[in-house]
């Protein structure tokens, strides 16, 4: 009986549907909080201005809880994520690896691993430095000089996260609803797709790590897609990676 089960419990329901459910619902609260951070809560905290004690308030109640929930939510996507490709049968099989869906969310897979690893690699190791700042400055304590540098650290990770989400999210859905998915795409051109994107992914990764010339500078260099007027340059810059993401698909990631 167990052998012929089909049910939500065996493993092709798992790893197609219930493992991908899980999958999306950890995402959705992790990219959630994601444009929370960057679109909502930066902004909002910028706009205090002198009203530091008020501002050290929001950090410590409001951030501190959302960042538990940020944090977990993107192990909990990450860990999803691997069960699927372990659950579901014969996962990579069929040429994965040479054919435009498997090229596609294996790009998308890269993307979303470098920014489960920002997150507890550089913002949450860092927001741990701002959110003991603010705590130990309304416990009466001195505030601590390292905490500002923090803070820029983790809003460079958080809005190059930001940035690649867009892109990330594209190449997930292509493999299960992109008509070329299912192309096998020539050596040549998948050699010329990897080495493009990866070099790119890599410029503005060691960017958001502060590895570049400018380092943590505001509006210095490839800073500049994180800082200016409000939230305009993240969201044009994530788009626009998209943008070139995407006509480089249609470039390469076609039937040989």
């Amino acid at each position: 009986m167990l052998a012929e089960y089909t049910g939500f419990f065996s493993r092709v329901s798992l790893g197609g549907f219930g493992f991908r459910w899980l999958h999306i619902l950890a995402g959705i609260m992790w990219i959630g909080l994601l444009y929370y951070f960057n679109f909502v809560q930066v902004p909002a905290f910028a706009a205090f201005g002198d009203e530091a004690r008020a501002r050290n308030i929001a950090i410590d109640k409001v951030a501190r809880k959302a960042l538990w929930w940020f944090r977990w939510a993107a192990v909990s996507t990450f860990v999803t994520g691997i069960l699927i490709t372990i659950v579901t049968p014969d996962y990579f099989s069929n040429d994965f690896g040479k054919s435009a869906g498997g090229i596609a969310i294996s790009l998308g897979m890269l993307l979303g691993i470098i920014m489960m690893l920002n997150v507890w690699g550089v913002i949450w190791r860092n927001q741990k430095v701002v959110l003991a700042n603010a705590a130990n400055v309304l416990g009466g304590g001195e505030a601590d000089p390292n905490a500002a540098a923090a803070g820029r650290k983790a809003v460079m990770a958080s809005r190059q996260n930001a940035i690649f989400s867009v892109s990330m999210l594209f190449f997930m859905v292509f493999k299960g609803h992109s008509p070329r998915a299912a192309g096998q795409v020539a050596s040549g051109s998948m050699g010329a797709f990897w080495g493009i994107t990866i070099v790119i992914v890599a410029i503005l990764e060691l960017n958001a790590l502060g590895l570049m010339p400018w380092k943590t500078q505001a509006n210095k260099g490839l800073n500049v897609l994180y800082d200016g007027k409000g939230v305009r340059n993240p969201i044009i810059a994530a788009f626009g990676l998209w943008a070139v993401m995407m006509i480089l698909a249609e470039i390469f990631l076609k039937a040989a």
